[in-house]
């Protein structure tokens, strides 16, 4: 993730409430870490005053938030309505838009990128996990105990972030990891499909998708979603289905709005 689109993530949750962040950012980039940070809730809550509606943007993070509360997610042809405990893993490969319902909510969240787990001894490919693949749930319904029980390695994780200690992004991953192992033997929610603004959030989610393959700057990179399968599989819905949203949109098939924006692409290069 670069430093432009961490300030975005900042800038839309903190507004220009954050006057230490470039400090915080550089100290990370010198440190060649990544980035990682560590959020509670509740206390943004206090400097916010509420919880920001998170849209479809451009996510290059990694998220994984514990909730307590009554939110939405809308994701394709799909609504996932949280009404109490639950555990969220977002990937920039899922684009979503999350809207709280309510004041009360309380929780954790860390951010972190692919390469802040890269540094583990191992190498982790976090796109390999699981958890983080496209066809996976990444809402998953939790109890009380459960919550309790991941809440106390967030609570390690904020502990973690006040010291000074040499090797503490080293144990910042171990709890980023024991949160996905811990995820992985979760059942994903269930969810409503074919809602009235469905055909509009699959039009909007796959021109996201779309764009998030440019710009290419190096011949040595290659497009991630190459055919209308590879979109449609990633939205989680039917290629028939997508291809007629497309089509009553824009009067283009997907196989053609691909291939206009990469010869978009190459005439700019």
């Amino acid at each position: 993730m670069t430093t432009t689109s961490v300030k975005e993530f900042y800038k839309d949750v903190f507004g220009n409430s954050c006057p230490e962040l470039n400090s915080f950012l550089e100290d990370q980039s010198h440190k060649d870490i990544g980035h990682f940070n560590v959020f509670d809730i509740g206390k943004m809550y206090a400097v916010c005053q509420s919880k920001p509606t998170m849209p479809y943007n451009r996510r290059s993070y990694y998220k994984i938030s514990l909730i307590h509360g009554k939110n939405r997610v809308e994701y394709a042809d799909k609504v996932i309505d949280i009404t109490d405990y639950a555990v969220l893993f977002a990937t920039p490969k899922i684009p979503y838009r999350y809207v709280p319902s309510d004041s009360g909510q309380s929780g954790h969240f860390c951010v972190f990128t692919s390469d802040f787990l890269a540094k583990t001894k191992t190498g982790m490919q976090i796109d390999k996990l699981p958890i983080f693949r496209p066809k996976s749930g990444f809402v998953y319904q939790i109890d009380k105990a459960q919550y309790d029980e991941l809440t106390l390695i967030f609570r390690k994780m904020h502990s973690e972030m006040k010291t000074d200690y040499p090797y503490k992004y080293d144990l910042l991953r171990n709890y980023v990891m024991e949160l996905i192992l811990q995820g992985q033997k979760l059942e994903p929610m269930a969810f409503t499909e074919h809602t009235a603004n469905a055909s509009t959030r699959i039009f909007t989610l796959f021109i996201e998708l779309l764009e998030r393959q440019f710009p290419i700057e190096s011949t040595t990179l290659i497009l991630q979603l190459k055919t209308a399968k590879d979109y449609a599989e990633t939205l989680g819905v039917h290629v028939n289905h997508l291809n007629k949203v497309l089509k009553e949109t824009t009067g283009k098939t997907t196989t053609e709005i691909i291939a206009s924006r990469i010869n978009q692409e190459a005439k700019v290069c």
